[in-house]
């Protein structure tokens, strides 16, 4: 499985909880206000409207992954392709933990899973159509899938198909390869019905066909890596022109119905997104009204949360909840003394949380974390084995206790790594430097650039053993809200891989990948539950994650926007459901 790194991209979600009402995507009755104050966004819809017309604009400080709705992996853009792309199932349209409840999209209902989670099957809605008015078939879901098999042509989206289907996936090269081949594991007996037949139990697999990569695409009109720059549409908008690192026009679908996906909205008369625009001047736009929405999601930056912040008319249009990223250090299992799982519990209790919480930006930046997975993560449970909240300055005596338990009482030597263009993570690694050193544990910083950090460093578990690296940052966010969405690519011992492993720690403990089997074997949200709290307590316990903060960010809630609130799956707006106010 290939993780998104969302967290250098995605910022906030949230918490909180939200009345029933509350929790109808899409419709005119949702509830909401039309005051505002600060954090309104983040449990409630702000300025809620059908009010159509007027033109969106987006600014970006980069570019998507890709517009390919079969190609993209960041957390903006799969917010963002639901103006144009509809997958099977999708997620609620609404703030709070009630947008994280998985819904249809495409399909009639959730997917129906069959011989124990093995096989699932999902229906297709009547009578959608694509933008140019071609009738959608399952055969057109069907080739979405495989031509995500050709990673030369498509590399950047996830790879749970070519992992969990059975057949000839191992093996299968994708339709731009193998003209004459065929996925012999998804199956169409007929033009609405789709079967997918997996290689194992896999409960969650409804978060699996969510992602854009099962949105319709018709093999007669797909132009491989120029798909692009004009997806045929079956969401509420059409790209009417996109020009690469430039600028992207959408207008309204003249063959969308909204019964086909209601949660999404068709209110603005155009929609216009500006591609790396420079940070500081995004900012100044944005609080100037001259546009309205950050595409990136990652929030203001210091200057303009400063000016945010100390203005009650501008914190009054912002939002700061808690999202499902992390900030944190892997402690690599495989680097000596860190093998030893006494060294690596002298390192939790060492860290001064405080000190790490600052660097990352202060209480507005994320607050203290003292488990491997964020609060949004269904079946976290609060637990605190290091004493990150009874002692945030870190707690010196537990250390050195722990420093004798692995037969280095005076301390030991190795290397923190961490990304040199990242501010946050030069003042969180020179804050943890300081805090370890107080116990006798002595590092040396090691930067790199953010760039290869993971593809030729710290993803590469050779290049960590033979530079000692012990500690290394990083920062992570859920592909779905539960322990495996969040953490199998981080903590399951099969997730290790040569290079681009997510798995730094390298931790291959049979206890917790049998969790992560038993997990997707349950078949209850309850059994699901109670076995992400078991992971998550067990990989505290093997002292491999350094926690430092639940992210949080500060983002402006443009007063001219209708149905403005925080979507907590993709950690951002919602950009789904706005018009203009």
């Amino acid at each position: 499985m290939s993780r998104r790194r969302m967290a250098e991209l995605a910022a906030v979600g949230t918490v909180a909880a939200l009345t029933a009402a509350a929790c109808g995507g899409g419709s005119s009755s949702t509830s909401g206000t039309s005051s505002t104050h600060f954090n309104e966004g983040s449990t409630s819809v702000v300025n809620p409207s059908n009010h159509k017309g007027g033109t969106i604009v987006f600014d970006n400080t980069s570019a998507p992954d890709s517009t390919d709705p079969g190609n993209t992996y960041y957390a903006f853009n799969l917010n963002f392709t639901r103006l144009y792309a509809t997958p099977l199932t999708t997620y609620k349209a609404c703030p709070a933990r009630c947008g994280h409840a998985l819904v249809p999209g495409l399909a009639t209902a959730l997917g129906t899973p069959s011989d124990g989670n093995k096989t699932w099957t999902y229906d297709l809605k009547p009578g959608v159509t694509f933008s140019d008015g071609t009738p959608v078939t399952s055969a057109d879901v069907k080739y979405a899938v495989e031509r995500t098999f050709d990673r030369a042509v498509l590399p950047n989206g996830p790879s749970y198909f070519a992992s969990l289907l059975a057949g000839n996936a191992a093996t299968y090269k994708g339709p731009f390869k193998d003209k004459t081949g065929n996925l012999t594991s998804v199956a169409t007996p007929n033009a609405t019905t789709i079967v997918f037949h997996l290689n194992q139990p896999f409960a969650d697999f409804n978060y699996v066909v969510a992602f854009p990569q099962t949105a319709p695409v018709p093999p007669a009109k797909d132009t491989g890596t120029n798909y692009q720059l004009h997806p045929l549409s079956t969401g509420p908008y059409v790209i009417q022109s996109y020009q690469l690192n430039k600028q992207m026009t959408l207008v309204p679908n003249p063959h969308w119905n909204p019964s086909w996906d209601p949660q999404v909205k068709q209110l603005a008369s155009k929609i216009i997104v500006n591609l790396y625009v420079n940070a500081t001047d995004l900012d100044n736009r944005l609080l100037a009204g001259d546009i309205q929405v950050d595409q990136s999601g990652s929030g203001v930056q210091a200057e303009a949360r400063a000016q945010i912040l100390s203005s009650p008319t501008l914190k009054a249009h912002s939002d700061n909840p808690v999202n499902g990223f992390m900030w944190f250090y892997y402690i690599n299992t495989k680097v000596p003394p860190l093998n030893n799982i006494h060294c690596r519990m002298a390192v939790e209790f060492a860290a001064n949380k405080t000190n790490l919480q600052t660097a990352y930006g202060g209480p507005y930046g994320g607050n203290i974390a003292s488990t491997a997975m964020p609060p949004t993560v269904s079946g976290y449970s609060h637990f605190d084995l290091y004493h990150a909240y009874s002692k945030p300055g870190g707690d010196v005596a537990a250390a050195k206790q722990q420093l004798s338990l692995c037969g280095r009482p005076s301390g030991f030597s190795t290397n923190i790594a961490y990304r040199s263009d990242r501010p946050r993570e030069v003042a969180s690694s020179t804050a943890l430097q300081a805090a370890l050193a107080t116990v006798g544990i002595k590092t040396t910083l090691k930067g790199y650039v953010a760039d290869n950090y993971f593809g030729t460093f710290a993803g590469v578990p050779n290049y960590v053993h033979s530079h000692s690296l012990g500690l290394l940052a990083g920062g992570w966010g859920p592909d779905w809200p539960d322990a495996y969405g969040w953490g199998w690519a981080l903590f399951n011992g099969s997730a290790i891989v040569p290079a681009g492993n997510a798995n730094v720690s390298e931790l291959n403990d049979p206890n917790v990948n049998k969790l992560f089997s038993e997990l997707e074997a349950a078949t209850t949200a309850s059994a699901k539950d109670n076995f992400s709290k078991l992971i998550d307590m067990a990989v505290m316990k093997d002292a491999v994650l350094l926690p430092a903060v639940y992210s949080k960010a500060v983002l402006y809630r443009s007063p001219s926007l209708s149905n403005v609130y925080v979507q907590p799956y993709y950690g951002m707006y919602d950009y789904g459901v706005l018009g203009m106010k």
